[in-house]
């Protein structure tokens, strides 16, 4: 018996990238999966590539930083299948720049404040909209998982990404606060760490810059979706039962420079 037969699972950001390979996985061990996007064609795509796995699954076209939104669909999904087993706060982006960029003792630039508002909106405000609307879910089931994307660089920091490093940061003290306020009620809560990982995103990068991340990671590889998908399986599974409150780098080793 697959381990997630009869569990549902919820993804947001699952149209693509590492969302996606997480809906997949999921899918390969009888999960039902629902997925949330803000673009709906890729996110059906990946509900028919659920489907064709033999999986339950439906697509709901969802803005993160919206409540409204998140609250309507969390209850079609339980409307839908019943439960939520697993949440995976997944969805995410980025506006990198540099807080001041100077030359010679002259401001060229600075971060706006309409790329560190969108940044805040979809990866802090996203994940606490998705959990705030799925954690009453999960405590009159009295039980259930919620795993969220942060990064390595939340952890570490990162040339001309303040608004992307605190969100991430900001997602590991979310997920310690919650560890403390959910367990009692059965409900495990953990973050992921990924480190530079190989998705249609990336592919786009120079080719000197992606050998440059390389460098930096110690395995000499960039991880794949697929390498995170199997680090939120593995924490949703039982085989991490006494794993909570805990941020899980997936990242080859990386140390993130300067």
């Amino acid at each position: 018996m697959a381990r997630f037969s009869s569990k549902v699972v919820l993804v947001t950001g699952g149209g693509d990238g590492i969302g996606r390979a997480t809906c997949l996985a999921f899918a390969r061990e009888d999960a039902a999966v629902a997925i949330f996007d803000v673009r709906p064609e890729p996110a059906e795509a990946v509900a028919d590539e659920c489907r064709t796995l033999g999986a339950r699954a439906r697509a709901w076209r969802v803005d993160v930083s919206k409540a409204a939104e998140v609250d309507r669909a969390v209850s079609e999904v339980v409307e839908t299948f019943g439960r939520i087993d697993v949440l995976v706060n997944n969805a995410g982006i980025t506006r990198d720049a540099q807080l001041v960029k100077a030359k010679d003792g002259e401001t060229l630039g600075r971060m706006s404040d309409e790329d560190f508002d969108l940044v805040m909106a979809v990866n802090l405000k996203g994940v606490f909209n998705c959990t705030r609307a799925v954690a009453p879910v999960m405590i009159r089931q009295g039980s259930g998982v919620i795993l969220s994307a942060s990064s390595v660089v939340g952890l570490d920091g990162n040339f001309g990404q303040t608004n992307y490093v605190a969100t991430k940061a900001g997602v590991v003290g979310m997920t310690k606060v919650w560890a403390r306020e959910l367990g009692r009620f059965g409900i495990r809560v953990n973050a992921v760490a990924p480190g530079f990982i190989l998705t249609s995103m990336t592919a786009k990068m120079p080719e000197k810059v992606l050998e440059a991340m390389k460098a930096r990671t110690p395995l000499g590889r960039l991880g794949t979706p697929e390498d995170v998908a199997r680090a939120y399986l593995w924490l949703a599974s039982d085989d991490a039962s006494y794993v909570h409150g805990a941020v899980l780098r997936v990242d080859g080793g990386i140390v993130v420079g300067t």
